[in-house]
């Protein structure tokens, strides 16, 4: 979730989650100093991830795990 203190803090611990999961929901809260188009945006591009889908204030964000993969496409 992305909250008051912006996009930074959320950075660490959505490369975690995407390296573990390789999909993750993110969710901008509405005490967030950003658009949410925007955070979700900043987020994908700085946890090297592929942006699926922005539907109002949540996103959902994509990077391959080749090592483990758990999503068949």
């Amino acid at each position: 979730m992305i909250g008051k203190e912006g996009v930074t803090p959320v950075v660490a611990s959505a490369r975690e989650a995407i390296k573990k999961r390789e999909l993750i929901k993110v969710r901008v809260l509405q005490n967030a100093p950003e658009d949410p188009a925007d955070a979700i945006t900043v987020l994908a591009e700085r946890a090297d991830a592929n942006l699926v889908q922005i539907i109002g204030r949540n996103g959902l964000l994509f990077r391959r795990n080749f090592e483990k993969p758990r999503i068949e496409l």
